[in-house]
């Protein structure tokens, strides 16, 4: 898989931007506040319909302008796929496939399967359960469409219980129609349990190895799905809190609420491991994440990098650079030196001010 072209119009600091991309690195180098990073977030918009930094549409189009277009041409088993994003200020994103709308956001998963590394991913972590929880449900939301529909289903059910468990606090004959949601929430919330389970096996299958190679062959990784069910069935779970729920008027046990814990050894590294074990694990996982899209899609993700070199010592640079010199690689960063002193194969460079963008080779 492989990105050929990228079009802006009136998209955060670009009026108009028009890029051809190696199959291979393309490096963006300038300083900072330039518009590196829109240029990468443009890209993970038309993958996942979602700005990476959780923004609202209205706010990445350009101040006084009422629409901001993304084009971007993608190349996929020989066929070439044209996704085009339309953003409006005061209604929803208008999206096409091949100049054809779509009905639903959620049709266009899977066609670009990204990996986006960003500095804050490296905080994953050591954050709250939220992060990881995006992190599996963005991942597993761009390999299988199922999961996609249950999990926003499941979410649409959630927000739908809590507003009856408000209803029912000021009309409690209300609280007969609470089993109706109940049944829909047990049935969307443990298949999305299961799913993730099996995603969690999966990547220990892929994660250990790499960290073992990471830490010189001293820590080993694997990670623990962590329901706040407990040892109860959600359905068990939600019978137990039903009078909680209804008292907080929120619902407190289900797939929304649930963590992943990364264990080393005997050790906790949310909790009890260094900011070095921490950061090196998101290393791990993130480096798990590519192996995994390419074995689930027999194809290579496009890895978005977003000045995360700056942030890791030399062993770990080598290292990410050696494992992603097969896969289409966009990288920023402030200056091409430190790739240059890594033996870096740079194929594309375009340097990046006040929200232009040139090419130098």
């Amino acid at each position: 898989m492989k990105i050929n072209s990228l079009k802006l119009k009136n998209f955060r600091n670009y009026d108009l931007l028009s890029l051809e991309f190696d199959p291979a690195t393309n490096i963006f180098y300038g300083d900072n506040a330039q518009g590196k990073t829109n240029i990468l977030e443009s890209v993970y918009l038309c993958a996942t319909t979602k700005s990476h930094r959780g923004t609202k549409d209205r706010d990445l189009i350009q101040f006084e302008k009422d629409e901001s277009h993304i084009e971007v041409l993608v190349e996929k088993k020989g066929m070439v796929h044209q996704i085009d994003m339309h953003l409006k200020k005061n209604s929803p994103k208008g999206i096409a496939i091949n100049k054809i709308p779509i009905r639903k956001a959620s049709e266009l998963f899977g066609i670009i399967n990204i990996v986006f590394f960003s500095p804050e991913d490296l905080n994953i972590i050591k954050n709250g359960p939220s992060e990881r929880r995006r992190f599996v449900d963005l991942e597993l939301s761009q390999l299988d469409r199922v999961y996609l529909s249950n999990l926003s289903n499941y979410n649409r059910i959630v927000n739908q219980r809590n507003h009856l468990l408000k209803d029912i606090y000021r009309q409690n004959s209300l609280i007969d129609t609470l089993d109706i949601w109940d049944l829909q929430l047990i049935e969307y919330g443990t298949k999305i349990i299961e799913a993730r389970k099996i995603f969690i096996e999966q990547v220990n299958e892929i994660i250990s190895g790499i960290h073992r190679k990471l830490t010189g062959e001293r820590e080993d990784l694997f990670l623990i799905y962590e329901p706040n069910t407990g040892n109860y069935t959600l359905e068990q779970a939600l019978i137990k809190n039903r009078e909680r729920d209804l008292r907080m008027q929120s619902t407190s046990v289900g797939p929304h609420r649930d963590d992943v814990c990364f264990q080393s050894g005997n050790i906790d590294i949310r909790k009890f491991g260094s900011q070095g074990q921490q950061r090196t694990a998101a290393l791990s996982l993130k480096l798990a994440e590519i192996e995994m899209v390419k074995r689930i899609t027999r194809d290579k993700p496009v890895l978005l990098l977003d000045d995360v070199l700056s942030e890791l010592d030399k062993h770990r640079q080598n290292y990410l650079l050696d494992s992603i010199d097969d896969i289409q690689t966009l990288i920023t960063c402030t200056g091409v030196d430190e790739f240059v002193n890594h033996r870096f194969s740079i194929n594309k460079i375009f340097h990046v001010h006040e929200g232009q963008v040139t090419g130098e080779n």
